[in-house]
């Protein structure tokens, strides 16, 4: 079990340049759009999709688990975009606030099928491919021992039921840092909350999950 408890203390690993954009990255020609789209230019707002539509997509592959679920976010997350671009006001680079209205989905539908419980021994990561959640994990015996390549899959199915105790916020929280690579600065922005809170949040997800961890023992 020491083994999975490590996992909780690694660095992200699926970060990407675009998320570690600030407001003040977003370039000129995407300020343009987006006043463009604003005015109502609808191929304003097309090339905006165009520019975060595969991101998005990720992000809600990722945090959902589902490509049904994944599209459907996507689509009803640029519908909203489309709806509310009157009341962007620059505070925030456009993908942290289509990224916001993503995880608010996403955080609906966790909240919804909270009470069903998905055994998976796999995540979706960062690039929609499957991620065995314990593949970092340094193990020079598992290849060459069967039992301990089972051991890792129950490792796997049993953080899985960690994260699902969880509340859908510490998990939105604790996935998008450890799993999304995400700044804490950043998922607060998402979460129209406190780099601070987001922060507390984490610290309360990963003891939970330290706590229920060592429990399955």
């Amino acid at each position: 079990m020491s083994d999975a408890l490590s996992i909780l203390s690694r660095e992200p690993v699926l970060a990407s340049p675009r998320h570690r954009a600030s407001s003040s990255d977003a370039s000129a020609s995407e300020t343009d759009l987006i006043r463009a789209a604003q005015a109502g230019s609808r191929t304003a707002f097309d090339a905006l999709v165009r520019q975060h539509d595969q991101a998005v997509l990720r992000l809600a592959l990722h945090l959902t688990g589902s490509e049904q679920d994944a599209q459907d976010i996507h689509q009803e997350a640029f519908l909203k975009a489309y709806r509310s671009l009157g009341n962007f006001r620059f505070e925030c680079s456009f993908y942290t606030w289509i990224y916001r209205i993503v995880t608010n989905l996403c955080l609906d539908l966790m909240r919804r099928r909270k009470s069903r419980r998905e055994e998976q021994a796999v995540m979706i990561d960062a690039t929609g491919g499957e991620m065995d959640m314990l593949v970092n994990v340094s193990d020079d015996r598992a290849s060459a021992n069967p039992d301990r390549e089972l051991e890792r899959k129950v490792l796997s199915r049993q953080i899985r039921a960690a994260l699902e105790k969880l509340t859908p916020r510490e998990r939105m929280v604790f996935e998008l840092k450890h799993f999304q690579g995400l700044r804490l600065r950043t998922i607060g922005e998402m979460l129209n909350t406190t780099e601070e809170t987001a922060k507390n949040t984490l610290f309360r997800a990963t003891k939970k999950l330290r706590a229920n961890l060592a429990g399955a023992r």
